[in-house]
């Protein structure tokens, strides 16, 4: 039994040597092909970097190692500092070297048309028809009412109104008219689903709960948009029903 012991510690003990043996010896076979040859020092990456990383958590993601000047691409970055401000354009896997091109300012990578989501916050799309959209001239980045209109009030019978949520951010709107047909009674097509009818999409960008509202609300009632600027007073708005229509 002590025997088994005594072997097995032994090889535990020469399988240790031998990994910091071989070790060493690339370390040193490292150095030595090294050795005579310029080196400079660019950032790599150590774990996987995802899309959109920004530029101030790079810190704990990547390391600067040393390497041969004659294979070193253009545009490698040798600081995180040089890429202030910008984010990671693609996704970078374990080993890569960062090179500058891989990444840009957060609006280059915003898809036109609309704005970033803000943190924490939730995107919400509903169809609306022109009318209901300040005439359709609403787009990403403005700020609206959205009134909301239901056929029974909560305290009071019959059809309610009121303007239910304010400074509602529009981080898109989308629309496209239903194509016409054509002369044989077919529905044309442009390679792209129309939005039925006229409507127009927008989404906007709402915690949980005021989600839920508007959500509610065009499913079982009708939602009209205002443009409401940040100047826009809100001031006197009531329920509105018909009895209070004329006060």
């Amino acid at each position: 039994m002590k025997t088994r012991i005594i072997g097995a510690i032994v090889a535990l003990f020469l399988a240790v040597t031998g990994t910091v043996m071989v070790l060493s010896y690339v370390a040193g076979a490292e150095q030595r092909a090294l050795a005579g040859t310029e080196t400079v020092g660019v950032l790599v990456a150590r774990a996987a970097i995802p899309e959109g990383t920004p530029s101030e958590q790079l810190t704990d993601l990547v390391a600067i190692e040393q390497v041969p000047a004659k294979v070193v691409p253009a545009g490698t970055v040798a600081s995180i500092d040089d890429l202030a401000g910008q984010v990671a354009a693609v996704d970078l896997v374990p080993g890569e070297q960062l090179l500058a091109a891989r990444f840009a300012d957060p609006a280059a990578l915003q898809e036109p048309g609309t704005v970033a989501l803000p943190k924490g916050m939730q995107e919400v799309t509903i169809s609306l028809e022109p009318q209901r959209v300040a005439g359709g001239r609403l787009q990403a980045g403005d700020t609206v009412g959205i009134f909301m209109s239901l056929e029974e009030g909560a305290e009071e019978p019959g059809p309610v109104s009121h303007l239910a949520l304010q400074k509602v951010l529009v981080t898109s709107v989308q629309g496209l008219a239903a194509a016409p047909e054509d002369e044989a009674g077919t529905e044309g097509t442009n390679g792209a689903a129309p939005v039925p009818g006229n409507n127009l999409l927008v989404s906007f960008a709402v915690k949980a709960a005021d989600a839920e509202k508007i959500v509610f609300t065009q499913e079982f009632g009708r939602i009209w948009l205002s443009v409401e600027p940040d100047t826009a007073d809100e001031s006197g708005t009531r329920e509105m029903t018909k009895e209070g229509l004329y006060k």
